[in-house]
This record gives C-alpha cells, sequence and structure tokens, in this order.
C-alpha cells in the first residue's frame, strides 16, 4: 500500500525566498536600530560629527538627527511586518530602505565611513526585499507545504 503525500513542488525556492525576506527583515531591523542611535547622537551630542563647511546640502546636525531617528522608527516598525511576510511591508521595507540611502548619502560630510556603509547596508535590504515573488514565499515563513 502506497502513502499519499502531496507533492513538495519548489520546496527549495521557498526556501531561499523566505531565507532573503527574514535577511531582509533582520537586516532593516539592524538598520532602523543603528539610525535610532545616530539620530540619537546628533540629537544629543553634536561635538560627535565633523562638520563641513560650504556643503551643498547643509542642514542643522539637530535636523539631521531627527531625519535619522523618524527614519530607524519606521524601519523598525515595517520589519516587524516583514517578519509576517506581508506584501506592504515588503514595498514599504524598500522604500524606506530607499529613503535611508538617501539621507546616508546627503550627511555623507557629516560622517563618512559610517554613511557609505549604511548605504551598502541599505542595498543589500532592497536586493533581499526584492529577490523573493509572492508565489515563493506561500505567505509565511514556514517550509511545510500547505494545504490548497
Amino acid at each position: 500500500m502506497t502513502a499519499t503525500h502531496p507533492p513538495r513542488t519548489h520546496t527549495a525556492r521557498h526556501e531561499w525566498a523566505a531565507g532573503l525576506m527574514v535577511f531582509g527583515a533582520i537586516m532593516l531591523m539592524l538598520a532602523g536600530v543603528l539610525a535610532i542611535f545616530r539620530g540619537i547622537m546628533a540629537i544629543a551630542e553634536d561635538d560627535v560629527f565633523v562638520t563641513t563647511p560650504n556643503y551643498v546640502f547643509e542642514f542643522d546636525l539637530t535636523g539631521w538627527g531627527w531625519i535619522h531617528l523618524v527614519l530607524g522608527a519606521v524601519a523598525v516598525l515595517v520589519s516587524v511586518g516583514l517578519f509576517q511576510a506581508a506584501t506592504w511591508a515588503r514595498v514599504a521595507g524598500v522604500a524606506i530602505a530607499g529613503l535611508i540611502i538617501i539621507a546616508n548619502f546627503l550627511s555623507l560630510p557629516y560622517y563618512p565611513v559610517w554613511s557609505v556603509l549604511m548605504i551598502a547596508f541599505s542595498g543589500f535590504i532592497i536586493r533581499a526585499l526584492c529577490v523573493a515573488r509572492k508565489e515563493d514565499l506561500g505567505g509565511s515563513f514556514d517550509s511545510a507545504p500547505r494545504d490548497m
């Protein structure tokens, strides 16, 4: 007597997609936490950052601190949605990572090495969130086949 089990199709693809989503969620949460810390540093103590005169995108460091603080808080909230494999969270995660890239590009003169690092970090987040398709995810991170 043979057992009837539903065929497991695309399990490697499902696991790869789920792994990328978890990677993107964790990276976005880390980027958000680091942006929160950077924002707090800029708001509380302006002596941490070096200011450069005559920069095209010149803002007050406290203003940059608030921008990074808000972006970081939103990134952490969106990453929670990514752990649920929500489509809205993927779209918002790509948008937030793009805004983090722009904010770090504009604040390059104040903290150049960290800004370049966060730009690369956010690029990995966008890559991880854009690779997996909805049908690959199956609506959750579990690797067990779903009954239809």
